[in-house]
Formats: structure tokens, sequence, C-alpha cells
């Protein structure tokens, strides 16, 4: 199945008209013409069915026949808080692969030990629109603007919240602490891991430390990691 991806779709929408770039590919790359069916869905739960009425490819137009609510497959929050690494592809991995498995939020934090501290949000949100799209998903994960670390922790937040570094202190194993919890925060620090002021500063906030397990991983590996256990305990 082709999944097509409308952010202003919405319930009471009866006919959409696709953009020149999405035209140009359902016409002469998918050879789509008038009559055809497409799925679409606004990435906040909601599929719909299109009949298109007019293929030409520089203004595709379609009328509306179906919309179904697609609730998220998952039934937990996850909010991963991630450093942004210094090679670029990385942080993009992570943010495919973290779509593809399912998360709800995610926040680039800038820390003392950060190589990277300026990221082209436009470029994350069309890497989550894809993930999202090829993994048949109805739901966008939220990308918030980058933000300081000592900023970040100073927030409210609901649920567990739990911070994930390399210092060789006390730390519970992740599955142990989030389990029983359906809105969860994880901070992800960078290649050169949270400083010790940052770590002593997330404690003193009620983070709980967690182990992600006994590897030394890379920031986006751990990223991938934390996300695809939190997946897996609530299986």
């Amino acid at each position: 199945m082709q999944l097509f991806y409308n952010s202003e779709i919405a319930i009471n929408t009866t006919e959409i008209t696709f953009d020149k770039i999405e035209s140009k590919h359902i016409v002469r790359v998918l050879r789509k013409t008038t009559g055809d069916i497409l799925k679409i869905t606004n990435g906040k739960g909601y599929l719909f069915d299109v009949e298109i009425c007019f293929a030409n490819d520089k203004k595709c137009t379609a009328k509306i026949i179906k919309a179904e609510e697609k609730p998220k497959p998952w039934n937990y929050s996850l909010h991963i808080a991630i450093a942004p690494t210094k090679n670029n592809d990385r942080i993009e991995w992570f943010l495919e692969k973290a779509t593809e498995i399912g998360i709800d939020e995610i926040t680039p934090i800038i820390c003392s030990n950060s190589e990277r501290r300026y990221v082209k949000i436009d470029r994350f949100e069309k890497i989550i629109q894809a993930a999202m799209k090829q993994s048949l998903k109805c739901t966008l994960p939220k990308i918030n603007e980058p933000i300081k670390f000592n900023d970040f922790i100073k927030q409210d937040f609901d649920g567990t919240i739990c911070i994930a570094h390399c210092e060789d202190q006390e730390k519970n194993f992740i599955k142990s602490v989030v389990q029983t919890s359906e809105k969860i925060t994880i901070l992800i620090g960078p290649e050169g891991d949270f400083s010790l002021d940052e770590i002593a500063k997330a404690l003193d906030k009620k983070f709980k430390p967690i182990s992600l397990g006994k590897s030394r991983l890379r920031t986006e590996t751990a990223g991938i990691v934390a996300v695809n256990i939190v997946s897996f305990i609530h299986e």
C-alpha cells in the first residue's frame, strides 16, 4: 500500500489538491489516473480513501470517499530527548527508525558536551513524515525545536522521567522502571555523554537513572534501544 500525507486534510474535508511534487509523483511515477483510489493520512490518527478526479502532473485533485479513525498501535506516550550527533546522518537514522518502531515526541537537547548545536528541523520533519508513510502509520511524531539541557529539565513532566548515562553510578535497567507507566520521557546524551553536573541536575529534578544494557552505545543506538525496549515492554 502506498500511503500519502497531508496535514491539512480533516474529517469534514471533501476534496484535496496535491502540490506539484506529489502530483508529479502520483501521475508520472505511480502512473495513477482518474478514478484510481489513494490512501492518505493527516498524521493525526485518520486514514482517508480518496478518488482521483483530475490526474494532472502539475495539479492532481481527488475527492474524499472514506474517512477512518486509525489509533496508534501502542498504548503509551514516549518522548525521547536526545542530543544531536556530530554526524547528521546518525541522528537522522534515529529519527527514521524511532518513527518506524513507534514514538510520540522527540526533542533535540543541547548539552555541555554536544558537538552539534544546530539542526534543521524542517529536514527532520521530512524524515519523520517519510518514515511514517513507509511504516504505514497514521500518527506523526512531534518534533520540537532544539532546547538547552538545563532549560529542558526545568519543565513540568507527567509520568516516568529517566536519564540514560554512562557514569558508574547506581542505575536500574530500563524495563524495571517504565513497565507500568503510560507516559515516559527519556534523556539520551551526546557522544561525550552528559556532564557530571547535568546528571546531578537531572537527578535533583527526580529523573531516574537507567541502564540500556552492558554495552557502551552510540547516541543514536542508545535512542533506538530505548524506543525498542519500551515497545517490547508494552506488547
